[in-house]
This record gives C-alpha cells, sequence and structure tokens, in this order.
C-alpha cells in the first residue's frame, strides 16, 4: 500500500449501537466490513458512496448485535462471511438472543469460514491477525492489524472495562486471561476499538482499566 492512508469508519448500529466498522484500502478499492449486526443499508450505502467492493465480513462473536445483519450483507454484496466456529452453538439459539432484545430473529446461516487464531484476514496490503480471546462467548476473536496499530477487540475489551461473561459462553477468569495473554502484551500504543463505546488504548487499559488493575 502507497502512503495514502487507508480508509477506516466505525459507526454505532442497532439498538445496543455496537460499534460497525468499514476498512479499505485506497488503492485497490476493496474492504471488509466487521460486526454489521445491523443498519444494512446504511453500511452497504457507505460501501457504495467510497467507491468500495467488499471482499471479507468479519465477525467478532456470535451475538445478535455484532451479526444479526450479516447475512443481509452477504446477500448483498457476494461477500463471505468469516466467524470463530467455537460460536456456532450462538447460532443456533439467535431466536433466545433476539428475545432477550425484544426484536425480531435475524436469519443466519453458517459461516463460510472460520477464524482460527493465528490466522491472517483482511486485506492483501492491510491484513490483520486473528486473536482467539475466548471468555465473552467461547469464539470471540479480536483483530489486530500491526501495521496500523490497531486492535479490533469486539466485545472482549472496553474502555475502563471487559465484556460480560454471563451470557451463554461466558467465563468471567477465562476473559481475563484471554486479556493478560493476548492484548496486554500489544504495543502500549495500539489503540484499540471496542465492540461498543469510545476508543482507548492498550497502554490506557494497562494503567487504569479497573478490571486488570
Amino acid at each position: 500500500m502507497s502512503a495514502e492512508k487507508p480508509i477506516i469508519e466505525t459507526f454505532p448500529v442497532g439498538p445496543l449501537e455496537c460499534n460497525c466498522t468499514i476498512l479499505g484500502d485506497p488503492n485497490t478499492r476493496e474492504a471488509i466490513v466487521i460486526d454489521p449486526g445491523e443498519d444494512i443499508a446504511r453500511i452497504h450505502k457507505r460501501l457504495a458512496d467510497l467507491g468500495l467492493k467488499l471482499t471479507q465480513i468479519l465477525i467478532t462473536h456470535a451475538h445478535i448485535d455484532h451479526i444479526g445483519g450479516a447475512l443481509r450483507l452477504k446477500r448483498l454484496t457476494g461477500a463471505p462471511i468469516l466467524m470463530n466456529e467455537s460460536d456456532l452453538p450462538l447460532l443456533k439459539i439467535m431466536e433466545q438472543q433476539a428475545g432477550w432484545l425484544g426484536v425480531e430473529t435475524p436469519e443466519t446461516e453458517s459461516p463460510d469460514g472460520n477464524l482460527k487464531d493465528g490466522q491472517k484476514v483482511g486485506l492483501q496490503d492491510l491484513a490483520a491477525q486473528v486473536l482467539h480471546t475466548p471468555g465473552h462467548t467461547r469464539g470471540s476473536v479480536c483483530l489486530y492489524f500491526k501495521r496500523i496499530d490497531l486492535l479490533i477487540a469486539g466485545d472482549t475489551l472496553f474502555a475502563g472495562s471487559i465484556g460480560r461473561t454471563d451470557l451463554p459462553g461466558g467465563d468471567s477468569k477465562q476473559i481475563l486471561t484471554s486479556i493478560h495473554s493476548r492484548l496486554m502484551v500489544l504495543p502500549e500504543d495500539t489503540t484499540v476499538l471496542p465492540g461498543h463505546g469510545p476508543v482507548t488504548t492498550i497502554g490506557k487499559e494497562k494503567e487504569r482499566n479497573p478490571f486488570l488493575i
């Protein structure tokens, strides 16, 4: 990729305001979308406005607010959906998940590929390493874009907090192990984009996050 900066846009979608991210290469005009939980018409229009072709839909975990719109986006664009297969059981209880929020059950299907730990995904010149970080769910992953010092953290790590562990597949000891062993070892100036709420950095969370001190 040339010196031209990558296209990065994040905006909240759906009733729980999940952070959905569009990440595009300004040279190839290819893009990925991470966690298209809702507002698919808006995401699709933004891709068109930016002149980007969607090549992958990446899911950090299979809670409804992160995956609810993925199949609709796939049908509009043809892009494959990738998700860690340990969260497949959560797809089977999508009706129950919808009941938690009092919303209609979105149509889902098995993903087109598995986000395995250590795998490289994303764009050719803007690849992410998959970090399997179970705890919020069994299949939770974070995406580490080393070249641009960016971590898409899903619901594993937040500014001043960590993901809840009281839903199916959650494990409070496991999430802390995941965060300390996989995320806190990253460079302190790494920008962290959580699944909800404001951005932070690894350094700030090391220093201030009450769950990690």
